[in-house]
């Protein structure tokens, strides 16, 4: 199946890009995969360490090389409600191993941030990190070498990326990602957003504002806004690495415990063992990353991934720039219309078709490459399914729906909410940015007012709750760039700044920190690059200073004549505050060691990716 014209050449040179570290990383892979599983050649005591805590049949079966061991991964914590189902998942993958007369230990639990509890406080600052964190935690759980293919149990916002990262530094193991699902739909996404606004206007109070959000976030499973956690479950599947109709089933289901006792069983058989050997290092290839950006512009995701595909798509050799995710961006229609782009939650985007018909709305217009390896054993023609569950609790499959069950949910690729995916790459005077326009008006998307400079949210926070921000104005929220503190999420500023367009204000917002998945209705030039610690011209600016935030030229541009603006100082900030507390001490060497923006904000060194 031929791909647009976009689709190829963006695909081609990203290929021509990555070709010599891409093909050190093959190489690499495939001479891993060529040794076969490693117990053979542990000594006897790596080995009895390694199976000390085994029944006495798991010791038999892992004496030798011929019976298959399945790492499992896990995030789950029980405070994080999308991780909370996984405390369930090890024992059903065990009981699924048994079954196929393979054995499966849990080799690691990494750490899961929920950026929900740390929105707006300092724990914030650790966020990005942690994905990078949980890479490594991931590594060294499958150092040991006990294993021929993992399974990784992960939902959310850095832990899906983090995870992703670790299993290509192990691109000859097969793996199969399981996700937990998304919670049921309780109150209205836009009665939230309204909640807090009325709350930032000092219309209601805690009370008030806490129950809104209780009956919001209610139970275990991923949040149904379709921020980072949603956009990770929608990655996993159109790139291949989820089984079909997985991503959105809700927890603790009859049909969520069929899919995750067949994902296990799936990861056993792509063994090297067996003769369906799929290392993921060959499934996650440029195809892929091409589809899982494809993916997030038509349905909106998250700007996140701005940075989390670049650094995922590093670990397996690939060079993707924001270029060929700003161009794709133009050719990629929008199909869904989730919260923020929209009224409804990831569970009504399940109900009106969900996955299946999303990949095969795309597959249907050349906006994706259909043939691409998937732990399924198919290309992505076999992933335009939904997932049901058989009288005998299996899992089974049916065609997606031929037609979309909300129109106004999940449209069709010959009528589109939008031509293009809205996620666009800035550039000018003040270095480069990301935006997200799918959910901001039109009249919107082109701002030109004074800029109001800040060194942090909270700054900006004391301003309008004081009464100052009462004209125009392009906020600008500096030193929050990964160097200076980690580049935390700025999402508290979102009802704020809504108040004040409400008003019939211009307003936007230039940072060079996140706004996450949850980025809405107020344009926001996010993640430039470089940053004001490292002396980019955003720590040039001055309060006054008319700046140009222009989404639909793909501009951001202070206008003040070049030469003065050149001229002046560059601002500095006192970060000392945010170096100690809540473990930021402990992350000192990542905010030394941080790449750009553009690089994937990632703390694994210059040849990351190329060796």
């Amino acid at each position: 199946m031929s791909v647009q014209a976009t689709i190829g050449e963006v695909t081609d040179r990203i290929r021509q890009r990555s070709r010599d570290s891409r093909a050190r990383y093959l190489d690499r892979i495939r001479a891993a995969g060529e040794a076969g599983p490693r117990r053979s050649v542990l000594s006897c005591g790596n080995l009895a360490h390694g199976f000390a805590a085994c029944g006495l049949t798991d010791k038999d079966r892992l004496s030798g090389d011929v019976v298959p061991n399945l790492a499992i991964v896990t995030a789950y914590n029980d405070m994080l409600s999308a991780h909370q189902p996984y405390e369930r998942f090890p024992e059903l993958i065990r009981a699924a191993a048994r079954e196929a007369g393979a054995v499966a230990q849990v080799a690691a639990g990494v750490p899961a941030m929920c950026d929900g509890v740390t929105q707006g406080q300092a724990g914030m600052e650790l966020s990005l990190f942690s994905r990078d964190v949980i890479a490594m935690s991931a590594a060294v759980g499958l150092s040991h070498q006990m294993f021929d293919a993992a399974v990784f149990l992960g939902i959310c916002d850095k832990i899906v990326p983090g995870l992703v990262i670790a299993a290509l530094s192990f691109g000859h193991l097969p793996c199969v990602f399981i996700p937990a699902g998304p919670m049921p739909s309780g109150l209205p996404n836009d009665e939230k957003a309204q909640t807090r606004q009325l709350y930032a206007q000092g219309k209601i109070g805690r009370a008030e504002l806490l129950e809104a959000e209780s009956k919001s976030y209610h139970s275990p499973g991923t949040c149904t806004f379709y921020g980072t956690a949603n956009s990770n479950q929608m990655l996993m599947e159109i790139m291949g690495l989820h089984l079909p109709g997985a991503s959105f089933v809700n927890p603790n289901t009859p049909l969520r415990d069929a899919l995750t006792r067949e994902a296990a069983q799936r990861a056993l058989a792509l063994t090297a063992l067996g003769n369906a050997y799929t290392p993921v290092g060959e499934v996650i290839d440029e195809r892929a990353i091409v589809n899982g950006v494809v993916g997030l512009h038509a349905t909106g995701g998250s700007t996140n991934h701005t940075l989390h595909l670049v650094a995922m798509a590093r670990a397996a050799g690939i060079h993707l720039t924001w270029d060929d995710i700003s161009d794709l961006s133009a050719a990629v229609p929008l199909l869904a219309r989730i919260y923020p782009n929209g009224l409804a939650d990831v569970n009504h985007f399940q109900a009106a078709g969900g996955m299946g018909l999303l990949i095969r709305e795309l597959l249907s217009a050349g906006l994706l490459h259909e043939d691409v390896r998937t732990v399924n054993g198919t290309g992505l023609d076999g992933y335009t399914v939904e997932a049901c569950l058989a009288e005998d609790g299996t899992v089974l499959r049916e065609p997606a729906p031929a037609e979309s069950g909300d129109p106004k949910v999940l449209t069709s690729a010959a009528q589109p909410f939008q031509e293009n995916g809205g996620l666009t790459v800035l550039s000018g005077s003040l270095g480069r940015a990301v935006i997200k326009v799918s959910a901001v008006r039109p009249d919107r998307r082109v701002i030109e007012a004074p800029a109001r400079i800040f060194a942090s949210q909270d700054d900006l926070l004391a301003a309008f709750k004081a009464g100052e921000l009462t004209g125009d104005v392009v906020a600008v929220v500096r030193f929050q760039g990964p160097k200076a503190c980690g580049m935390p999420e700025l999402h508290k500023l979102t009802p704020a700044l809504g108040v004040l367009q409400d008003q019939g204000l211009k307003v936007a917002l230039v940072t060079d920190g996140r706004m996450s998945g949850a980025s809405g209705k107020v344009p926001a030039a996010i993640h430039v690059t470089p940053e004001a610690v490292d002396g980019g011209p955003i720590a040039r600016l001055c309060d006054g200073d008319i700046i140009r935030v222009d989404a639909e030229a793909g501009r951001l541009e202070v206008l003040v004549d070049p030469d003065t603006f050149a001229a002046r100082p560059v601002a500095t900030a006192e970060l000392a505050g945010n170096t100690v507390g809540v473990g930021r001490d402990l992350f000192a060497a990542f905010r030394a060691a941080a790449s750009p923006a553009d690089e994937g904000a990632h703390v694994f060194g210059p040849n990351f990716g190329k060796i």
